[in-house]
Parts: C-alpha cells; structure tokens; sequence
C-alpha cells in the first residue's frame, strides 16, 4: 500500500478540477455502489502516476550508468548501476511512491567518491519497469529480489514508502549494514486516511478497501504496520524527517527513532516531503552518518508508546 499523498499531479485550474470530479464520483459512489466504490478507490491507491515514467524517460542519467533489468515475480524491473557491487561495498537506493530509481543521482557522484558502488531500480509501475499497480508488498518484494541478487548492502538509502519497504524487508533474506530512511511513513492505516480524505472515500468504504489489497498482495494492512517490525531491528539507522513534511507527517519519522533502538533522527525544516531528498546538506549527513559520524539525535522514548502518534 502506498502513502499516497496527492492523486493528481497536475497543476492549476485543471488539477482542481480533476480532483473535484475525482471527489464527486466517489461521493457518489460511495452512496450507490458502495462494493464497486471502494474497489476503484483500492486500485487508484495503487496506480501509481504516469509521471513517474515521464521523469524517468526524461532522465538521461550519467557516463557512468549502466542500464540493467531483473525479473521480480511477473513484472521486469529496471536497474541502474554505478560501479561494481561484487568487488565494492554496495548502497542500495530504493524510491519513494510515483518515484523513479533516477531520483537518486544528486547522491551517486557522493558515494562513489567514498569506495561504494550504487544499485538504483525502478519499482513495478514506475519508470522504466513493467506493471500498472504497485504497493507496499511488492515494494518490499522488488527490495529483496534486487538486494538479493546483488548481495548484503554497506548502505541502503530509501525516500518515502521506498524507505518503507527498506525497513520490511530486513531480516535473514537480504539486510543491509546501515540505513538512511527519509521521510518514511510508519503507520499504513494514517496513510488510507489520508487518501481517503483527500478523494472523499468514506470510511464505510474501508473494510472492502483493504479486502482488495489484501487479495492482491495476500498481505494484510496489519502487517505493515511498521511499528509492529521496528524494535527487531538493530542496525545503525539515520532517520530524516522535514518539519513542513505535508505528505508524511514528521511524528511518523520520529516512531521510527524510538522504536528502532539503533537509529538517530536528524530534523530538517522548510523542505517538505521531496525536496528534502536532494538537499546537498541532507546528503552531507548521510554520507557523514555512513562513515561511523554521530548524525541527529538519539530520540528517549518508551516503545510500549509505539502505537501512539
């Protein structure tokens, strides 16, 4: 399941549009075929937006990326690579929702001036890769088949639901040995909320909602709740979150930081939810964070809070 923070991303007279004809159905619907309604908000939840194809075939990259792909379940995952990941320690950048593997390149030239080799990937429906729907479940699927194959990762760097799906998908099938998490939302719950505000889906809708998604991913929402997997974890963490975030609210970094007993939470202000991702002094902590540096602060907090926010 995805964060979802806006549904049309346009601008302008046709973007309100859009999204008050957009709200107007589902008012409707909502009232009239409650079933098909909510079958239809669950596929737009996971749609992501064309965009993301058109920024990443606009995105030439660099001389010294190599194009790569992999098959992950049904669908044919675009790569990106920088280096050799079987003779340097590795980092692994994972996308946030109606992103691109692209999206990473203000960092690539950073890492490799520090020994690493870079592995980006477009996930299923976005970008460069096959598919038309995308969730949390296959991001964290798509994670561990590309960080499978390249081996445990020095680092792994994820923006929104990528870095999500990053703290999923550690366990004894793939890890990586430290991780930069920005902006990542923790509770899948707030996120339908706020999808579901946003397009006017009422709540009566939820239930079969989350009956779409689970028989689509065989993964209940649950099960995401990243709150519920966070004090497992026990590697180095850098968790970076922007006050003025007004897609993922900061709080939900802040989880992160007290239920993940490893990680450290660096708070930056008027950079919002994207721009906070290639902020050169962002990068900076990170890459300083990588080297073993005390980044952000230790955030003091009882996990028995954990379902509090």
């Amino acid at each position: 399941m995805n964060h979802a923070p806006t549904v049309l991303p346009r601008s302008g007279a046709t973007a309100r549009l859009m999204l008050s004809l957009v709200r107007a159905g589902f008012v409707l619907g909502g009232r009239v075929m409650p079933q098909r309604t909510a079958v239809r908000a669950a596929r737009l939840f996971a749609t992501p937006f064309a965009s993301s194809r058109a920024r990443a075939r606009a995105e030439p990259g660099d001389a010294g990326m190599r194009r790569g792909s992999l098959r992950v379940a049904s669908e044919t995952v675009a790569t990106y690579t920088w280096g050799d990941a079987a003779t340097q320690p590795y980092v692994l950048m994972s996308h946030g929702w109606s992103s691109f593997g692209l999206r990473f390149l203000p960092w690539v030239r950073e890492l490799q001036a520090q020994g690493y080799a870079v592995v980006a990937f477009d996930q299923p429906g976005h970008g460069h890769s096959s598919g038309r729907y995308s969730t949390l479940p296959e991001f964290v699927d798509t994670v561990l088949a590309v960080g499978r194959h390249y081996g445990p990762a020095a680092l792994a760097v994820g923006h929104s639901l990528g870095a999500a799906a990053l703290a999923l998908a550690q366990g004894e099938q793939w890890h990586a040995n430290k991780l930069v998490l920005v902006a990542p939302p923790v509770d899948m719950r707030a996120a339908v909320g706020r999808f579901f505000r946003l397009v006017r889906v009422g709540e009566h809708l939820r239930a079969p909602f989350y009956a779409w998604l689970q028989g689509r991913t065989g993964v209940s929402v649950d099960a995401l709740d990243l709150r519920r997997h966070l004090p497992a974890l026990g590697q180095p963490a850098l968790i970076v979150h922007d006050l003025d975030d007004a897609d993922v609210p900061w709080a939900e970094g802040e989880r992160y930081a007290v239920c993940w007993r490893g990680a450290r939470l660096l708070t930056t202000q008027g950079l919002g939810h994207r721009r906070v991702l290639s902020e050169p002094a962002v990068i900076a902590a990170a890459l300083a964070f990588a080297r073993g540096e005390a980044v952000g602060e230790r955030v003091i907090g009882s996990v028995n809070l954990a379902h509090d926010l």
